[in-house]
């Protein structure tokens, strides 16, 4: 077998010009992520800012409107009247609210960059039950079931955190009208170092055909008036999930409760 031929030197000089050129396109491509950071900074802080301004005048006013109706003397069919129409207007306060801080919540993981580390699914668990729980002190009517032993995975505690806090949100959110309201954490390990676990609940459930829908930003399937919320949970799961290779899936019938399955991928070779 012949050896190889050594470079001539017009590759060599190919090479030396092409080398000057991809090192400027790459410092152009640079410059040109770093204009699109600062463009999406400047979003956040609008959304986190000014689009705020109108929301804070409308639930401060609303009451103040409430009392100046109130000393005026409306009554009857009037007042009634008047104060359904200011429990729309702050309701509705609400739920933009909610939704200003689903989207900043889901542009910040979308622009936190991932630390992976070795992360204890069972013990996260347990500590963001604990934080729902203090926050809704009827949680301790549901019967929790959570894993005992270890599970490891390979995460980003800032993305893994807010995605288990988003499933029981939801989860306790649906179930808690129950009689005997369950909320269940399943781990089961898979071949290679992966691990499929499951958030299932005994709630209220919904249609399955259209399952696939919750996940999207703002999409709801259940009344605002049954339900509270702005449709944010689940897009936010989802987004934790993608950013770290993972699969996730939510099953569910009307009457029958819900099962959010996730398939998290083994840790990286070396």
């Amino acid at each position: 077998m012949m050896p190889d031929p050594a470079p001539s030197a017009s590759a060599d000089s190919a090479l030396a010009t092409d080398l000057p050129q991809a090192l400027a396109l790459l410092a152009q491509r640079e410059q040109e992520l770093a204009a699109l950071r600062a463009s999406h900074d400047d979003w956040l802080r609008a959304l986190s800012h000014d689009l705020r301004a109108p929301l804070r005048h409308i639930t401060s006013y609303t009451p103040l409107l409430r009392e100046t109706l109130h000393v005026a003397g409306l009554q009857g069919a009037d007042a009634q009247e008047a104060e359904q129409f200011l429990g729309v207007m702050e309701q509705a306060a609400r739920r933009m609210g909610g939704m200003l801080d689903g989207v900043l919540q889901v542009a910040g993981m979308l622009r936190e960059p991932q630390r992976r580390q070795s992360v204890d699914l069972a013990q996260m668990a347990a500590e963001v039950r604990a934080a729902l729980l203090a926050a809704e002190p009827a949680g301790e009517q549901v019967q929790w079931e959570l894993p005992l032993a270890p599970v490891p995975l390979q995460a980003a505690p800032e993305l893994l955190r807010p995605m288990l806090a988003a499933l029981f949100d939801n989860a306790f959110k649906f179930s808690r009208g129950q009689p005997m309201p369950r909320i269940s954490l399943q781990a089961q390990a898979l071949p290679g170092g992966a691990w499929r676990w499951q958030v299932q609940d005994n709630g209220v459930g919904c249609d399955g055909a259209r399952a696939g829908q919750v996940f999207g930003l703002f999409q709801r399937l259940h009344r605002e008036s049954e339900f509270d919320g702005a449709g944010v949970g689940l897009a936010v799961a989802q987004t934790a999930a993608r950013l770290q290779g993972a699969d996730i899936a939510l099953h569910s019938a009307p009457g029958q409760g819900c099962t959010v399955t996730v398939d998290w991928p083994a840790p990286a070779a070396g």
